[in-house]
């Protein structure tokens, strides 16, 4: 199967797919013609990169996750620990993201947006910080 067939049933671009392989994450094989040719086990990992990549995790996640697949020795505690650190970092931004909302919900609801040029969002933009709100 060529690049195009294989971002086709993986629902990855082709550019994404050679990215993969120049980073190491997928080595197709090539045809006497140079192509690339994509078995059955390479779809496998394009598929599993891509919902990794979806669920949030680095390439490097990634790398490690996908290498614990592959090992039939595996330990479920070594996936579930970078599944785990991903989940903290995730609950991290959501924290973050909720106090920016706060914040910025606070400013727009002091601002009276009328003609004045006093603008209460502009000096909370300029004095307040994310932990206050």
């Amino acid at each position: 199967m060529n690049i195009s067939d294989a971002a086709k049933q993986t629902g990855l671009p082709a550019k994404t797919i050679r990215y993969y392989e120049d980073i190491g994450l997928v080595t197709p094989l090539r045809d006497t013609n140079g192509y690339r040719v994509f078995g059955e086990t390479d779809l496998h990992k394009l598929t599993f990169l891509a919902r990794s990549r979806a669920l949030g995790f680095s390439i490097e996640d990634c790398r490690a996750l996908l290498a614990l697949y592959e090992d039939q020795s595996r330990a479920s505690s070594d996936v579930k620990l970078i599944a785990r650190a991903h989940l903290d970092e995730i609950e991290a931004k959501i924290t973050d993201l909720n106090a920016m909302r706060d914040t910025l919900s606070h400013l727009v609801r002091e601002c009276a947006g009328d003609d004045r040029p006093d603008c209460p969002i502009l000096k909370g933009i300029e004095t307040t910080s994310l932990s206050e709100g």
